[in-house]
């Protein structure tokens, strides 16, 4: 089945390229807001999320683009649809001065309201773990 694109934007409260592409590109900041355990390497990122003596899931990206302060890029490894893709961009928004956090992703149609809660989520510890 193909997946139907979906982009949320996210204002962040930061004007500093730097900090918000560390949270975005090195395993230290995915930490703090996408996933329990984070490993990265140089073409993949490996998410876990659970406890590994209980509940644990793990699932792995390939990195496809990372650009120094503007995105990252990456598709599941178990991806079927050849056209989806991850990806967090950060664009600075000429009215605020601030940044913005463009999300990219895809899912099937019956769970597009999930994904859009799971990156409400997402946010919600961004904000907590760093004030972004």
């Amino acid at each position: 089945m193909k997946k139907q694109r979906i982009i949320v934007e996210y204002e962040l409260k930061s004007n500093s390229p730097a900090i918000i592409w560390r949270h975005l590109s090195t395993a230290e900041g995915l930490a703090r807001w996408i996933a329990d355990e984070v490993e990265m390497d140089e073409n993949t990122v490996t998410l876990a999320w659970g406890n590994p003596l209980m509940h644990y899931d793990s699932r792995k990206l390939d990195i496809l683009e990372r650009t120094k302060n503007s995105c990252m890029r990456m598709r599941w490894v178990d991806e079927d649809d050849p056209e989806a893709y991850l990806e967090m961009r950060m664009e600075k928004s000429d009215l605020t001065g601030d940044y913005m956090l463009i999300i990219t992703d895809y899912a099937d149609p019956d769970d597009i309201a999930l994904l859009h809660d799971i990156w409400d989520d997402n946010l919600e510890r961004l904000h907590h773990s760093s004030g972004l």
